[in-house]
């Protein structure tokens, strides 16, 4: 490849512009030596390991942080793990569908309003006329996340008629809330083991 030579008018321009320069003095230059900050003890690199004396031992485990985040566990886990406070015969016999609900609301397709309003009035008037144990079904839930910013739970009914059985008015009346046999309706219904009346 050729150099292109330059033409006269390019020739008169540079020297207009070399004609305005200084020529630089190397004194006066920066030096980022004598500006920069002194290092301080603990900027001083650390000394590198001996590897002739390595260690060949596991260092021991960290204690666990006190502030460590659990993840709740499932509510299917956490009915299992409530404490039973009714007879275990009995409790056996009806998480193993062997007794028949005297009562059954099913829930489907109602709004959390109108499920909550539905649901107190047919705990309190079953417990009323003397029932022992109903059936409650919320269904297992549809996906509804479209993935926005905001998570969707999966089955809004199956999560919150537990919580609405364990706070008042029904709290109260309700001794133990259970995940129903497959038979009942599975994930997708609750036995609700009522008190007796008093």
């Amino acid at each position: 490849m050729t150099r292109r030579k330059l033409s006269a008018d390019e020739v008169a321009l540079w020297r207009k512009v070399t004609d305005k320069t200084e020529a630089l003095d190397q004194r006066s230059t920066f030096d980022p030596e004598a500006y920069a900050p002194q290092a301080r003890a603990k900027d001083h690199p650390r000394p590198k390991p001996d590897f002739g004396k390595l260690n060949t031992q596991f260092p021991p485990k960290p204690e666990p942080r006190k502030n460590t985040i659990h993840l709740a566990p499932s509510l299917p886990d956490q009915l299992r793990r409530a404490p039973v406070q009714m007879d275990q015969k009995t409790f056996g016999k009806m998480t193993r569908g062997k007794i028949k609900p005297e009562g059954r609301i099913d829930l489907h397709g109602m709004t959390l309003d109108r499920a909550h309003a539905a649901l107190t009035k047919f705990i309190l008037s079953g417990h009323a006329s003397g029932k022992r144990l109903v059936l409650v079904i919320t269904g297992k839930g549809k996906n509804r996340d479209e993935g926005g910013p905001i998570p969707v739970r999966f089955g809004v009914l199956r999560h919150q008629v537990p919580q609405w059985l364990n706070a008042p008015p029904l709290a109260s009346v309700v001794m133990q809330v259970s995940e129903a046999h497959i038979s009942h309706g599975g994930g997708g219904a609750y036995y609700v083991y009522l008190r007796r009346r008093r």
